[in-house]
């Protein structure tokens, strides 16, 4: 799977929430300052190319829907930052997350839990 940038990302937010949209309809839902029309037209073009959107064609209107999950792309997205920045370790992760205070200790808790529930569940 090929990766987003920020901004495609925020447009896959959209399409997630919409689930079929029109290129009006992703610029309405975008913050200001909005981009042009023709702009916001080519990024998804390149999403639809990168295999993130389909389309289908009303007369001369293409009607935009996600190809990917929010649920897929969010796998994909971890998986690959623990990959290039944590040397593919999850417990690496999971320590900065904890070091950083980004992590809240119900947070750490709930991890907890669900360890526990996993390694009893593997017995």
């Amino acid at each position: 799977m090929n990766e987003l940038s920020q901004y495609e990302e925020s447009i896959m937010r959209i399409f997630w929430r919409l689930e079929r949209a029109l290129v009006r309809d992703v610029l309405d839902n975008l913050p200001d300052p909005k981009p042009p029309y023709t702009t916001l037209a080519s990024h998804i073009k390149l999403m639809e190319k990168k295999g993130f959107l389909g389309h289908r064609l009303y007369g001369t209107v293409n009607e935009y829907f996600p190809l990917v999950t929010q649920g897929e792309y969010s796998k994909k997205s971890i998986s690959r930052m623990v990959n290039q920045f944590f040397e593919g370790s999850v417990g690496n992760f999971l320590s900065f997350m904890v070091k950083e205070k980004n992590i809240s200790d119900k947070e750490i808790q709930d991890l907890q839990k669900l360890i526990d529930d996993y390694e009893n569940s593997a017995k």
